[in-house]
């Protein structure tokens, strides 16, 4: 079972690296079955002990998965190989439709607000031992979700929702637990699982959001923790309805043990209502960012929980970058105030880009789906084969690999920067490269 690739070292450090050398290179592909750790101890001459501090390792890097008498594997998608990676760059001449940024138009003037975080600095500058949270980003933050039905909880500060989701799930879960993502679902979050340590488990996605069965059946077989995008979910625009909220959170109250984190993706760039989850399980987190309505570089977002959870991300939290930017906050905090976005427009002008495209489509004889948001996600027969067809017609697509485990194949196309005058030709150039619509669901 060693095979031709030997592994190396004499402390579990080096065995590791040795282990994480043979996966970059390719030389332990995805799926290959690790030596038992007795047999590799005997081999490399060292105690047992030191091969399973390795193996522990490599599990906890997301490089390998030990499924019991079935042994360690390398992972079938290690986290060396994450889903961005796998982007078309658009060459001169090509429209980028596959880069998911909101539309620069639509995003609001950094300068007022960063001068008036500044002024407040200059009279009473930033110092070690504050408050993490401006006091005042806090209350207007947690007003907002009041009026969203969130339910009551502390608020911290993260540098994005990746990062929120992160930080939550590190302090609940270890490694090998199983999490339910959404599939298809947001790519970061499909590699994020994997690179804790933890087992990523499909739930099926529908226009209403995650399916109800799905959830039912993924929490019953142990899932550990449940991932869900309340609005504007990416890649598909799906939102979770009235109907589909009460239907999941029927599911959740029987399994009250299971960690809840939804990411209200939508924040600020839709129209359609918040139905939260939150509250229903003992564990819980609510994450909105800045930055699809007030800008990606920003970094700021804010996570709101029951007590325990939010304590464990702050506490761990002050061990590394101690707070985020109080600059920051209050430059959002002057955003959120002045009403620098007119959320009612900016979902108009997304709406009325996603709506004519997918009308377009389906008059093309092709089958597309967009409730919200800034994506529109067309099911596809050939994928890779789709995707250079756009390309050589002149629209660089995002491949539906990023964002899926087990769902048919796929392209997203993000709609922010389209013209009323581009729709025509793309959705032309879509139905060529995708040919007539088949009756999938991407859940």
């Amino acid at each position: 079972m060693l095979g031709e690739y030997r592994i190396s070292g004499r402390r579990a450090a080096e065995i590791a690296a040795s282990v994480e050398r043979g996966v970059g290179s390719g030389e332990l592909p995805p799926g290959h079955v690790l030596p038992p750790m007795r047999e590799l101890a005997a081999h490399l001459e060292v105690n047992p002990n030191t091969v399973a501090a390795a193996y522990r390792t490599l599990r906890e890097r997301g490089v390998i998965e030990t499924a019991g008498r079935r042994g360690s594997r390398v992972r079938s998608r290690p986290a060396s190989t994450p889903r961005g990676s796998l982007r078309i760059e658009a060459p001169p001449g090509v429209r980028d439709l596959g880069e998911g940024n909101p539309d620069p138009e639509l995003l609001p003037a950094l300068g007022p607000a960063l001068a008036a975080a500044a002024a407040v600095d200059a009279e009473h500058p930033g110092l070690y031992g504050e408050a993490p949270v401006v006091p005042e980003f806090a209350a207007y933050a947690r007003t907002a979700m009041d009026a969203d039905g969130v339910p009551e909880g502390p608020v911290a500060v993260t540098s994005g929702s990746l990062d929120a989701i992160e930080r939550v799930l590190a302090a609940h879960l270890r490694p090998g637990d199983a999490v339910a993502v959404e599939d298809p679902g947001w790519g970061s979050v499909l590699d994020l699982v994997p690179a804790l340590g933890l087992r990523a488990v499909p739930v099926g996605v529908d226009d209403d959001g995650p399916v109800a069965a799905d959830v039912e059946r993924v929490l019953r077989a142990g899932a550990r923790a449940l991932v869900v995008t309340g609005r504007a979910q990416n890649p598909t625009g799906a939102s979770v309805g009235a109907g589909r909220a009460r239907e999941l959170r029927a599911v959740l109250a029987r399994h009250p043990g299971v960690l809840l984190i939804e990411d209200d993706h939508g924040h600020a760039i839709v129209d359609l209502p918040l139905h939260p989850l939150a509250g229903i399980t003992d564990h819980w987190a609510l994450v909105r960012s800045a930055a699809k309505a007030y800008g990606p570089d920003l970094r700021v977002a804010v996570l709101t929980g029951d007590a325990v959870t939010v304590d464990r991300v702050a506490g761990r939290q002050r061990l590394g970058p101690g707070w985020v930017s109080r600059l920051l906050q209050r430059a959002v905090l002057h955003l959120w105030a002045s009403g620098a976005v007119d959320t009612a427009a900016v979902a108009r002008s997304y709406g009325e880009r996603r709506d004519a495209l997918v009308h377009a489509l389906a008059e093309r004889g092709v089958t597309a789906y967009g409730r919200s948001g800034m994506n529109v996600w067309v099911p596809v027969s050939d994928e890779t084969g789709a995707v250079a067809r756009l390309l050589h017609a002149g629209w660089a697509v995002a491949p539906g690999a990023r964002f899926r485990m087990s769902t048919p194949q796929a392209v997203r196309l993000t709609v922010s920067r389209l013209t009323a005058a581009d729709i025509g030709p793309l959705a032309d150039a879509v139905a060529a490269a995708a040919g007539a619509a088949r009756p999938v669901t991407y859940g």
